[in-house]
């Protein structure tokens, strides 16, 4: 930009206005000085005359010259994103005003269509935020230059402006990208496990070209598919089934095997028959509660995205399952204790949360040490630990806590203490009975709520901590 400093009458010093009025001028004095010589007019009227077409050349030339120093110091303030509209205010030539106007317009309609574009790519940034796929965007030169969150997550560093083959050395994955780059197909798929990553997931990978049409420096889009969650749902599918058949076919084999001898060799034995008939009673009763927690299950996994409506009041759920548990308790010779603090009403399933809590007491009186005590503690606090898997509510939540004294069970046994009829060994070899699928349904519940279920388990203390936001949301 122009300083004060730097102008005259308005004009830049740097203009030569002067020069250019000389110059101007120069034709109407070469004829009064040929009048002068040829004795036409006296030397002075002709220096005169010179003189007075001089003035009026400046006169006439200083408000366009002005004016248009004026056009010059706004499109440069233009330039710099510093519009100064007060230089425009005084314009009096007819040429000038139609110049700022075309200016005007020119600029408004490249501002209008630079925010457009800053907004179409901020909004298709945001849009390929939001896909869970990794995915990479490369030019012609194999250089990428856009990756979306996933994909930035994935790898943990900057991505932009490196070479592919910086970022995935594989040689298969790079000469797949290359016949792609080179034309010499349109898509290429593959599956390969990224040893760049530390758990080196396997993918399936597709290579894409952009349509001819697109513009833009992109020219192949790199779409990354995590086959490991595929393939742990897949286990956990066919773990689930063989679990299941085998817990059905035990019972349903020793039914099978009573009945034979019931129907054979101890046809005539009554005391035999009565103890093989309690036998059969009590399979018969596991496999009821099996597939009622199993239907149990299916029906929570129903209702998973449907949002609970009703309001629960926690503390009276506690007291009455606490009555109603308070006889078993006493048969395996032990304590209960309820430590209430206030709190607020929450959106819930009543009849799930109930199930939720009954289980763990349920689970506390069954595997506690004879002559202990067990404890129900309820509390406000101020927000829910996060979730590895999955989001939890926000805000204010409440804390039931059930701690009880057993054996201690290992941190690499708590984390598969929800998983689908996995049971700790001890308890397998103590012969307590259970399904195997209770905590599941417990985590499911809560799942279903937003919240969060926390196991620890210290010198034999453990206790299982359900979180539940208050608003459900």
């Amino acid at each position: 930009m122009l300083n004060e400093d730097d102008e005259i009458l308005g004009i830049d010093k740097s203009s030569n206005f002067a020069f250019r009025v000389m110059i101007l001028s120069i034709p109407a004095g070469l004829l009064f000085l040929i009048f002068g010589l040829a004795e036409i007019l006296p030397y002075t009227l002709a220096i005169g005359a010179y003189v007075c077409i001089l003035f009026f050349n400046t006169v006439f030339l200083l408000p366009m010259s002005t004016e248009l120093h004026q056009i010059k110091k706004y499109i440069q303030s233009l330039a710099t994103g510093t519009s100064e509209e007060q230089l425009l205010k005084n314009m009096t030539e007819k040429e000038t005003r139609d110049l700022t106007e075309a200016i005007n317009s020119m600029h408004k309609f490249w501002v209008d269509k630079t925010e457009m574009l800053e907004n179409r790519t901020l909004s298709d940034a945001a849009v390929l935020d939001t896909l869970p796929e990794p995915l990479l965007m490369v030019n012609k030169n194999n250089t990428i230059i856009g990756a979306n969150r996933a994909m930035r997550q994935l790898f943990n560093t900057e991505l932009l402006n490196k070479s592919v083959k910086d970022i995935i050395t594989d040689n298969q994955f790079n000469k797949e990208l290359n016949r792609v780059l080179t034309l010499e197909t349109r898509n290429a798929d593959l599956r390969l496990c990224l040893t760049e990553l530390k758990d080196k997931p396997k993918f399936h990978i597709q290579i894409t070209t952009i349509p001819w049409f697109a513009k833009g420096d992109v020219v192949v889009v790199i779409t990354f598919y995590d086959l490991n969650k595929i393939l742990q749902l897949e286990q956990m599918q066919q773990d689930f089934v063989a679990n299941a058949s085998h817990e059905l076919r035990t019972p349903l084999s020793i039914i099978a095997g009573f009945i034979e001898t019931l129907q054979t060799s101890a046809k005539d034995d009554e005391q035999a028959r009565d103890k093989f008939l309690s036998i059969i009673s009590e399979q018969t009763t596991y496999m009821s509660a099996l597939i009622e927690d199993l239907l149990s299950l299916s029906k929570i996994e129903l209702t998973l995205d449907t949002p609970p409506e009703d309001k629960v009041n926690v503390n009276q759920i506690i007291r009455d399952i606490n009555n109603a548990m308070s006889l078993k308790s006493s048969e395996h010779n032990l304590k209960l204790s309820t430590h209430f603090t206030r709190l607020p009403q929450i959106t819930a399933d009543e009849h799930q949360i109930t199930q939720v809590l009954q289980n763990l007491l349920d689970n506390a009186i069954k595997y506690a040490t004879p002559n202990t005590e067990i404890s129900i503690t309820s509390e406000k606090v101020n927000e829910i630990p996060p979730h590895q898997y999955y989001e939890v509510g926000k805000g204010t939540a409440v804390k039931i806590s059930v701690a009880n004294h057993g054996i201690a069970i290992s941190p690499n046994d708590i984390v598969r203490l929800t998983e689908r009829f996995y049971r700790l060994q001890e308890h397998k070899n103590k012969n307590i009975k259970g399904t195997g699928l209770g905590l599941s349904i417990a985590s499911q519940i809560i799942r279903r709520h937003k919240g969060n279920l926390t196991i620890t388990s210290e010198d034999g203390l453990t206790t299982f901590s359900v979180y539940l936001p208050v608003t459900g949301k």
